[in-house]
């Protein structure tokens, strides 16, 4: 178990703690770990409802980050996925009544219930107006015929919002359960587990998902769900959970909604994204208005990888409820969704380069074009290689990359106006700023584009003299751009003595030896590259453990000029 915990025992003091300490308007009650609003005492004697809530811990940030003006006036937390005990709820009951009264908001689970109903009892015993509602929004199973009923998860937070806001207007605790109730009624949710989580206190998962396995209609303590099956894609298991929810909340088009998409503690927020572009692609297709939605965390089970999906019916009033002010942390605030995906034109960039430079002769156009096409290959037969040594001393993506540059410079080939070598070169710098990702796009692409704007430049594109100028003016672009020079374990150290070794080329020298002489160095510097220690780049992270390894930009460096080597001595 790895956990960012001290004892696992302590983890709901040490968690309650922190969430004080972070906010000056909270307060823990002595001797228990209810968190509270500060001003409690004051919001009691100005006549408002006070709201509660709570339920074992483990669903951060359920139950303490709803605490605040507008929501919950106080949460009570029990051990990790345990209900607290009655005495718990009775003292936070005793402590935040005031004359209008406490209501209650208790997910439905039966520990919750008996506890929380209990206190509620003892506290309108001891002369306390207390009230209670139950929500039951998980429609993963069935009613049962009223026996135990559906489980409350994470839909609950919009209950706990509605009533918040009802208890804010300082409408009476009968009028603010109603709203509750109301809500409540038109309230539907389902969930989907990718993986297990962990109790610190056990110390491992409560489950085993195979890795190809997923859990539908799970509960929030780790609880079976209805069915398990294979992974399938986002869309496809979206679509599961709203099928349920659809049939189950028997939702028609034209009807108003609000949806939640939220996180069940481990899922990374692109594929929450991922999941909202789907579920209100869907409502739309199925004819809801969905008229506003939030996505993000908002009641987890620990770690658990996966979502819940839940649906509100709205009509005016409950809108207004969802969008009243509050200060409470953990509530985002809803958005308006749009009908689509809006797009507007961008400022094309794909022709911001210089129409200028000396043409040369269809012979070497073509020759340029068998260069392009023998360094894509290269860059493609290598890309398992290339990856191979960036995960040793990187992250793993340079020959992936490079692949996806060669693939796109196949693709446009057609287009580059190979008469004119230093337009050709600034049509392929544009290519690759667009496909290459990483440090590698940038740096390439100054390189081809200082390149290609020398070789305009110059008279006779086709002399050795003029490529040795662009190859030095495209590092000098790299060294400017990325800040590294000859000695830093870069791709420099294979593209400067290559520059070099074209520059000392004598006149009347052959375009493929000149080449051929230039690869060598190329090949000569990679090489050299294993005993540097490296101070920029990626590798710069593992230090030490760099040496022994070719850097891998250095070595895709000597790929590349070996075939425009090979390309021009054909």
């Amino acid at each position: 178990m790895k956990k960012l915990i001290n004892d696992p025992l302590g983890v709901v003091d040490d968690m309650l703690e922190g969430a004080v300490l972070a906010d000056q308007r909270l307060v823990l009650l002595e001797g228990e770990n209810i968190i509270a609003r500060r001003d409690f005492q004051a919001l009691a004697n100005s006549g408002k409802v006070s709201i509660l809530s709570g339920g074992g811990a483990g669903h951060e940030p359920a139950h303490g980050g709803y605490v605040g003006s507008g929501m919950l006036t106080a949460a009570v937390a029990g051990p990790v996925f345990t209900s607290p005990s009655v005495d718990a709820v009775l003292k936070a009951i005793m402590t935040i009544a005031g004359p209008a009264g406490v209501l209650l908001i208790v997910k439905n689970y039966t520990g919750d219930r008996l506890n929380f109903g209990l206190a509620a009892e003892i506290a309108r015993a001891a002369g306390v107006e207390v009230d209670m509602l139950v929500v039951g929004d998980d429609v993963a199973l069935d009613n049962q015929g009223g026996q135990v009923g559906r489980r409350g998860i994470a839909g609950t937070v919009f209950i706990h919002k509605v009533a918040g806001a009802a208890a804010q207007a300082g409408l009476p605790l009968s009028q603010v359960k109603a709203e509750a109730e109301h809500a409540a009624a038109g309230l539907f949710s389902m969930g989907l587990a990718l993986s297990a989580c962990t109790v610190p206190a056990a110390g491992k998962p409560g489950f085993h998902l195979g890795d190809d396995e997923v859990e539908y209609g799970l509960g929030i303590h780790g609880e079976s769900g209805v069915r398990r099956g294979r992974i399938l894609t986002a869309d496809e298991m979206v679509d599961v959970l709203l099928a349920r929810i659809v049939e189950q909340g028997e939702l028609k088009a034209g009807e108003r909604i609000a949806l939640m998409v939220n996180n069940l503690g481990g899922t990374a927020v692109q594929e929450l994204d991922i999941v909202a572009r789907r579920a209100l692609l869907a409502c739309m297709a199925q004819g809801l208005r969905v008229e506003a939605v939030m996505v993000g965390t908002f009641l987890t089970a620990l770690e658990m990888a996966g979502c819940s999906l839940s649906i509100l019916r709205v009509d005016d009033p409950l809108l207004t409820r969802l969008k009243a002010a509050t200060d409470a942390t953990a509530w985002r605030g809803m958005t308006t969704p749009s009908a689509a995906v809006s797009r507007v034109l961008a400022v094309n960039v794909t022709e911001q380069h210089a129409f200028t430079g000396a043409s040369w002769s269809s012979d070497r156009a073509e020759a340029m074009r068998k260069v392009l096409q023998a360094v894509s290959q290269a860059f493609q037969q290598n890309e398992q290689v290339l990856t191979e040594l960036d995960s040793v001393v990187g992250d793993g993506d340079i020959g992936i990359s490079l692949a996806r540059g060669a693939r796109a410079i196949d693709a446009a080939l057609e287009s580059f106006a190979l008469d004119r070598p230093g337009i050709a070169l600034q049509q392929l710098s544009a290519i690759l700023r667009r496909v290459l990702g990483g440090t590698s796009g940038p740096l390439y692409a100054v390189f081809v584009l200082r390149a290609g704007v020398a070789l305009s430049e110059h008279a006779e594109p086709g002399s050795v003299g003029a490529w040795a100028e662009a190859l030095q003016a495209g590092c000098d672009g790299m060294v400017k751009l990325g800040g590294a020079s000859a000695g830093d374990r870069t791709m420099l150290d294979a593209l400067i003595p290559a520059a070099a070794a074209l520059s000392s080329q004598a006149k009347g020298v052959t375009a493929a030896d000149a080449a051929s002489r230039m690869a060598i160095a190329a090949e000569i510097g990679a090489e050299a590259t294993r005993t540097m220690l490296p101070s920029k780049g990626r590798s710069s992270y593992i230090g030490e453990r760099a040496l022994g390894h070719v850097d891998p930009g250095a070595y895709a460096v000597a790929l590349w000029m070996r075939a425009v080597a090979s390309a021009l001595g054909e």
